[in-house]
């Protein structure tokens, strides 16, 4: 079972330092190497306090001159914000840096703040998401790229250094929506999703359309999915859920505001109509019971707790893979800490036999 480390940049309601919040980042990442988990992943984000990260494959080269073994994930490159053939350079060049450690995740993006101060149309979302990661794709195989659609125009060119290998045993999509499920499954990636909602309500919504048109199009059976969850790991059962339950709400209330969930602006968005419903259903149940709701779901208690949800997970959905959120909500780098080594000591080893 894939285990793994999700940074997030997030310096909560602005009371650090930028400077602080991004050293706390890369001590997590380097103490993620040194505890034996199996990969580190950046996230892409711009302009606030929610997450600060403009780049995070230059984030994984620096990690990858401080580490030797831990693998290497986008999470994820944003991908109607980049150039396709600037993607595929720099996960290339990060690949031959790391001797082969990098892994790419690819997502479409959810903030209307960021698409506007970008200059990009969040309209043409799906459309650039799909036009550039077949680009991508093709490029990391062929070791050229090209294309003629109407957002990425590009003559055939040579990439260099060439790939050490292709990705696409390590290509992993966001999915939330249908429609990137779908996009994730056609594309042939690992679909990579955010704990948000009961695990039943996943099983027979997005897992079961992602393996249904994983199977359509590639007449195989489809990968384990890859879920992202906030952790807190304690030996103390109800100060694991104190804990937990504050900085798990801090966290849902700047997602709420980041991606303005409880705004009706999704309803004019073209291709974000899941998220039009969504914000309804938020809008309607109101802002408390959607968090908690939201924090049910994540991985939190003591170790024994913890094993347990993920052994339920897995009755449920079958295998899965997991990304965890250690540092959240304006918790403090020692919990946070403290969390990821017990976490390390006392669940990890059980999950390694599964």
């Amino acid at each position: 079972m894939h285990v793994g480390v999700l940074l997030i940049f997030q310096n909560f309601m602005g009371r650090v330092d930028d400077a602080d919040m991004v050293g706390d980042e890369i001590r997590l990442a380097l103490l993620a190497e040194e505890l034996g988990y199996d990969s580190v992943w950046p996230p892409e984000h711009h302009f606030t306090d929610y997450s600060s990260c403009p780049d995070n494959l230059q984030v994984l080269s620096y990690i990858a001159g401080r580490t030797s073994r831990i693998r290497l994930g986008t999470g994820a490159v944003i991908v109607p914000w980049n150039d396709p053939l600037r993607v595929v350079e720099k996960i290339v060049l990060l690949d031959h840096l790391s001797e082969g450690r990098a892994i790419l995740g690819l997502g479409r993006g959810l903030s209307r703040h960021e698409y506007e101060h970008f200059g990009i149309d969040m309209d043409s979302s799906r459309d650039r998401f799909d036009e550039a990661t077949r680009m991508i794709v093709d490029a990391l195989d062929t070791g050229f790229i090209e294309g003629d659609g109407p957002y990425y125009p590009q003559i055939r060119t040579e990439i260099r250094p060439r790939p050490r290998a292709g990705f696409r045993d390590r290509l992993y999509a966001v999915g939330l929506s249908p429609e990137s499920v779908e996009q994730a499954a056609k594309l042939g990636a690992r679909l990579m999703t955010f704990s948000q909602q009961p695990w039943e309500i996943y099983k027979d919504g997005p897992l079961a359309t992602y393996q249904k048109t994983f199977r359509e199009a590639h007449g195989q059976e489809p990968l384990a999915p890859m879920t992202g969850d906030l952790m807190f790991c304690h030996h103390d059962a109800a100060r694991a859920e104190e804990i937990a339950m504050e900085h798990m709400s801090n966290y849902f209330l700047t997602i709420a505001r980041h991606y303005e969930l409880m705004s009706d602006h999704f309803q004019k968005a073209k291709g974000y109509e899941y998220y039009a419903s969504a914000a309804e259903l938020f809008a309607a149940v109101g802002v408390e019971t959607a968090a908690q709701t939201y924090c049910s779901v994540q991985t939190f208690g003591t170790p024994d707790q913890i094993l347990e949800k993920l052994r339920d997970r897995r009755e449920l959905i079958g295998d899965f893979g997991v990304i965890l959120i250690s540092k959240y909500g304006g918790m403090p780098f020692e919990l946070a800490e403290q969390s990821l080594r017990l976490f390390s000591e006392e669940v990890l080893p059980e999950l390694r036999s599964w």
